[in-house]
């Protein structure tokens, strides 16, 4: 938590301000039993109404104070409160941003989620309770105890005795309770990546009939959440009780003791209604300060949580932001892999093994291979989404963990195997490609990708709105729009990562035959697993287990390859080939 306090900076004088306003609001109402004495005592006791006006006008002017006092603070506490959650968030989200593929991989989507959304909510919650409560509740607690004192010192004892064994409950159980509130954090994460990835699959459950092994996981792990909740809101549940009894108990004492107090002339009957009302008071801050316990003890589990990924530290070390990516010479190949080798974090085995291909500028490059060869993963390299666990991979002769991120992925164009579109315009998402570019480059970008005939024949052209993730499209017009985006970059390194699977063999040809034309310089890098998207390349290069099981061109593979002719076969019959 002590390494989070810095997002209250900018905040010093609400953090003060607040806290004040509390203890001036807590002043007055310490004076409140005194007042209710006064009236006691002298007014009722003696009929004077004029007393009894007059302190009722002063329990009136120290109760309209201390609402004017307490609305400040819960201003200026909110205001913190809600500048912290601020900066927390964006900081978090600003750190997420820069944690390689590697990391996020392995800490999972749903519980960054999670933590940027429920936990940094909670911890705002906390903070401001705590400049509203933390220091109020405390001092009406001994601030009652020492105005007992110049009451009667007899009964006051009671309040020393009482106010030891009510921390010892409270704190007893806050103890208790910040373990469960982090497993209950860690079960939420596991709910929410359940809810996650039936929203995102709800397509694949209804086609596979698996609603109803999806819904009894959800209601397992939902279970599993239920069981901790109740079993920490039992742990919480019994603070209340705990306190009550000591606190009525406490104030039997009290009337006990005041009463021979009384009897033997030492005190009013005034003066035991207001230890009876300090006592109240002990009884209702602490119900507060327990209230208060749990909920920072659940802002603790939630700063812990948010502190372990702000920890997180990149595997990717970035290199001087002021670097340049130089033009390459004719001579030296655009991208080249040396010996290259690859495993994801926790994995038992490489991804990638001694992978060795030289690229020129301007030629196109066919990676083909079954399912898990490692065609993504090596094309992932190149952009730097993930760093080699041996050898190299240059662009341009330099090393790809050489050159500025944002250098290096400034030339490249990235067509991804799930075409991801955002909430807005085609235009928009056309421009994360280039924000400068111009309506004319973007339809040029849609011509080179078949994606300007479904474009034109919507009444708002370029204005359409595309729903999240681009659901109001098909797969093919997704595909395309995504392919769109990347060539109005005008990179020099484009990668295709089997960005057609959902296009028909005509319209993919189109497209790759665009695509050369765009830009004769343009090397390209095309992943697929089919034959017929990259037998045209000026080399294929065939993967098998993270291997290269071939290199060479369409002829040379299928004359000498057997991965490749197994591939080749299985998507064409041998007599058809003859005639391709």
């Amino acid at each position: 938590m002590k390494s989070l306090i810095k997002y209250l900076r900018g905040y010093g004088r609400e953090c003060v301000l607040g806290p004040l306003f509390k203890l001036l609001e807590a002043l007055f109402e310490l004076f409140v039993p005194l007042v209710m004495a006064r009236i006691i005592d002298v007014g009722i006791r003696h009929a004077d109404m004029a007393e009894i006006a007059r302190m009722g006008g002063l329990l009136f002017a120290l109760g309209t104070i201390g609402l004017a006092c307490s609305l400040t603070a819960q201003y200026f506490a909110a205001k913190a409160a809600v500048g912290f959650g601020t900066a927390l968030r964006r900081d978090l989200f600003r750190h997420i941003q820069g944690l390689s593929y590697s990391e996020l991989d392995e800490i999972g989507q749903s519980t960054l989620i999670t933590r940027m959304t429920s936990d940094i909510n909670q911890l705002q919650s906390g903070v401001n309770l705590v400049l509203r409560l933390f220091l109020r509740s405390p001092f009406i607690v001994f601030g009652a105890m020492v105005m007992a004192f110049f009451i009667d010192w007899k009964a006051a004892m009671i309040f020393v005795a009482a106010i030891p064994l009510l921390s010892a409950v409270v704190f007893g159980i806050m103890a208790a309770g910040i373990p469960l509130y982090r497993r209950v954090q860690g079960r939420l994460d596991r709910v929410l990546q359940l809810t996650r990835e039936n929203l995102n699959g709800a397509r694949v459950i209804r086609a596979f009939g698996r609603e109803q092994a999806e819904t009894e996981s959800f209601c397992s792990a939902k279970d599993a959440l239920c069981a901790v909740q109740r079993f920490a809101g039992r742990i919480s549940a019994v603070m209340n009780p705990a306190t009550y009894v000591l606190i009525n108990a406490a104030t039997l004492a009290l009337i006990w003791v005041g009463g021979l107090q009384v009897e033997s002339g030492a005190i009013s009957q005034g003066e035991v209604v207001a230890l009876v009302n300090y006592m109240s008071q002990i009884l209702v801050e602490l119900v507060k300060l327990a209230n208060l316990i749990i909920m920072v003890t659940k802002s603790f589990a939630s700063a812990g949580r948010i502190r372990a990924v702000l920890e997180v530290q990149s595997s990717m070390p970035k290199p001087d932001p002021a670097g340049t990516l130089p033009d390459a010479p004719a001579d030296v190949p655009m991208v080249r892999f040396e010996h290259v080798s690859f495993a994801y974090r926790g994995a038992g085995a490489d991804s990638l093994t001694d992978i060795s291909l030289s690229v020129p500028r301007g030629q196109t490059v066919g990676i083909i291979g079954g399912t898990g060869a490692g065609k993504s993963s090596l094309v992932n390299l190149i952009p730097r989404f993930y760093d080699v666990s041996a050898g190299r991979v240059t662009v341009g002769g330099q090393d790809v963990r050489e050159i500025p991120l944002s250098a290096l992925r400034a030339r490249i164009g990235v067509v991804p195997q799930r075409a991801a579109l955002f909430a807005g315009s085609i235009a928009d998402n056309l421009r994360w490609g280039r924000e400068d570019a111009t309506d004319e480059e973007l339809w040029q970008a849609l011509e080179a990708a078949c994606a300007d005939d479904f474009v034109r024949a919507d009444p708002d052209g370029l204005a359409k709105h595309i729903g999240q993730n681009g659901r109001n499209l098909s797969g093919g017009q997704r595909q395309r729009l995504t392919s769109a985006r990347a060539l109005v970059r005008r990179p020099e390194i484009l990668i295709l990562d089997d960005s057609a699977s959902a296009l028909d063999y005509a319209t993919d040809a189109r497209l790759r035959r665009n695509i050369a034309a765009l830009d004769p310089d343009m090397t390209v890098f095309i992943v697929s697993q089919r034959a017929a998207s990259i037998w045209n390349a000026d080399q294929i290069l065939v993967l098998e287990d993270g291997r290269v099981a071939g290199l060479g061109t369409h002829e040379q593979l299928l004359a000498s390859c057997e991965v490749y002719q197994e591939i080749y076969y299985s998507q064409f019959p041998r007599e058809e080939a003859a005639h391709a």
